[in-house]
């Protein structure tokens, strides 16, 4: 293909150089740069692509693009070049960078069915569950999320919830020739920001809540919203699929203020308030599972499921609402719940015969921490234990709010780390001790002191002998929460990455006292 094919047409952009050039890559990182690549020098947060073109071009960079403020002066730095190269400029590289990763690899996402899910909490289990209810459709499925990559039966690592421009419409390319029909996304809001998901061609886009999260990358809460409503206002309204929807929780206040926007296609409301077009009544909740009566659009289905949790609940209206808005009987979206299994690390009970449970959950912000707290008290028979920590090198705004959530609806706390990462784990756990002090939560003497103790709290930085703390205290009858790292088998300590996995750290524990 060649370069001038790849440009799209709307997009002011600036050029100089040979366009008529084969383009055999795009790139967007020096090193991996190939001969007949496009080297993108994107600005970065720490460091400008543009201190790289000297490397891309040895590496046989055909052509490059650059922001519009670099134009001139990287044009200078050409002229005398003695091979033909293709410069050009935009003022946003990066848009400009998912709308030819989209031409390069053949628009794969006017082949599929894609939906995009965004939100704080409930991104994962949704796409989980709308994998289930498509299989049980008959349809080929394709999941690209924070746990991995899926298709077919085949998966690969997620580096990113959502991949960078390249490697996605890569992705997607390699679904649709393999005969994937529908595929759903995770969106986060960096990759919104950083234009990773321009150019995809939307059927649907799913909101599920909001709540304070990335607030060192986003300016405020308001900033954050208006990142995921770039999916709707922005990725629904560019694409040219007839059948749009957008499925918004409105039992969310920020749900609630997305459904009041002129969003493009058709509106799909859905929640546990009866006036949502899609909604859930008559429900029950165990540690078995949930079950209730799903009403799509006043039609009624009943519906089991192996998930527990209030959470839980609302991704799987979140599903049942998309499904539906694709067309899927009420019948089959029922089946596919019933099938769609466990997710990873998403309020995930562990058994392996003890008297208490003990379930890992991904929760690691305010928000999600206080939903999955408030859903599992209401499902304990006794004392709720909570082990939780806080991400360094993060926003330390929310490791208060996290420690009040803890302290006001767990009996007993174990506060520990959480990838510290470059951050002193002290400071981290001193910022989430406040909240549990501003709870009314008193400090325990030392850790074996939970086993008899009613209410209160103990530190534990090392994230192992945390685990097994709780798990020493825990009575029959009790519940072992432990939060934040849910499907994750690695932590950040300082530069390096360590192999940990709450539910390795859980099973190696009653291996070892031969609960059977």
């Amino acid at each position: 293909m060649r370069l001038a094919d790849l440009l799209p047409s709307g997009l002011d952009v600036q050029t100089a150089g040979c366009l008529d050039i084969p383009v055999e890559q795009l790139a967007y990182d020096s090193r991996q740069v190939r001969p007949g690549a496009v080297f993108f020098a994107l600005p970065g947060t720490k460091t400008d692509g543009t201190a790289f073109i000297d490397h891309a071009l040895r590496g046989g960079a055909a052509a490059l693009v650059v922001a519009d403020d670099h134009y001139p002066a990287v044009q200078r730095r050409l002229s005398g070049s003695a091979r033909p190269l293709g410069l050009i400029g935009c003022a946003a590289p990066r848009r400009l960078l998912g709308l030819m990763a989209d031409r390069f690899y053949g628009q794969p996402s006017a082949r599929l069915s894609l939906v995009g899910v965004t939100g704080t909490s409930g991104k994962t289990t949704t796409t989980y569950l709308l994998e289930a209810i498509w299989l049980a459709m008959g349809w080929s499925p394709g999941v690209i999320g924070t746990v991995n990559y899926r298709y077919q039966g085949r998966q690969q690592p997620a580096p990113f919830t959502t991949p960078e421009a390249v490697e996605l419409q890569s992705l997607l390319a390699t679904m649709a020739d393999a005969g994937v029909d529908h595929a759903v996304m995770e969106v986060s809001s960096h990759a919104l920001v950083q234009e990773r998901v321009r150019g995809c061609q939307w059927n649907g886009a799913v909101f599920t809540n909001l709540g304070r999260d990335h607030l060192d990358f986003h300016a405020d809460l308001d900033d954050y919203f208006a990142a995921k409503v770039r999916l709707f206002r922005s990725g629904l309204a560019d694409s040219p699929k007839a059948e749009r929807f957008a499925a918004v929780n409105v039992d969310d206040p920020w749900g609630q203020k997305l459904a009041g926007y002129r969003l493009p296609g058709r509106l799909i409301t859905y929640g546990c308030r009866a006036d949502a077009l899609v909604s859930v009544s008559a429900r029950e909740h165990s540690l078995g599972g949930l079950r209730g009566e799903l009403r799509l659009e006043g039609r009624p289905v009943a519906f089991s499921s192996a998930l527990i949790g209030e959470p839980h609940l609302y991704n799987i209206v979140a599903a049942a609402a998309t499904a539906h808005a694709l067309g899927v009987p009420a019948e089959t979206i029922a089946a596919g719940i019933a099938a769609c299994p466990r997710v990873p690390g998403r309020l995930e009970r562990l058994a392996v015969g003890q008297a208490f449970e003990v379930i890992v959950d991904y929760a690691h912000k305010p928000d999600a921490l206080d939903k999955t707290l408030r859903s599992v008290r209401s499902l304990t028979p006794k004392r709720l234990l909570t082990v939780f920590g806080c991400g360094g090198d993060r926003d330390r705004g929310k490791r208060p709010l996290m420690g009040q959530a803890a302290g006001r609806l767990s009996d007993l706390v174990v506060l520990t780390s959480d990838n510290p990462r470059s951050e002193d784990p002290q400071r981290i756990l001193a910022d989430a001790e406040r909240g549990l002090v501003e709870a009314g939560v008193r400090r325990l003497d030392e850790p074996s002191a939970l086993a008899a103790a009613r209410r209160g709290y103990v530190i534990l930085a090392d994230r192992r002998a945390a685990i097994r703390a709780a798990l020493d205290g825990a009575r029959p009858g009790d519940v072992v929460v432990i939060a934040g790292k849910g499907h994750e088998d690695y932590q950040i300590i300082g530069t390096r990455t360590h192999h940990f996995d709450d539910r390795e750290e859980v099973r190696h524990y009653f291996s070892a006292r031969e609960v059977g």
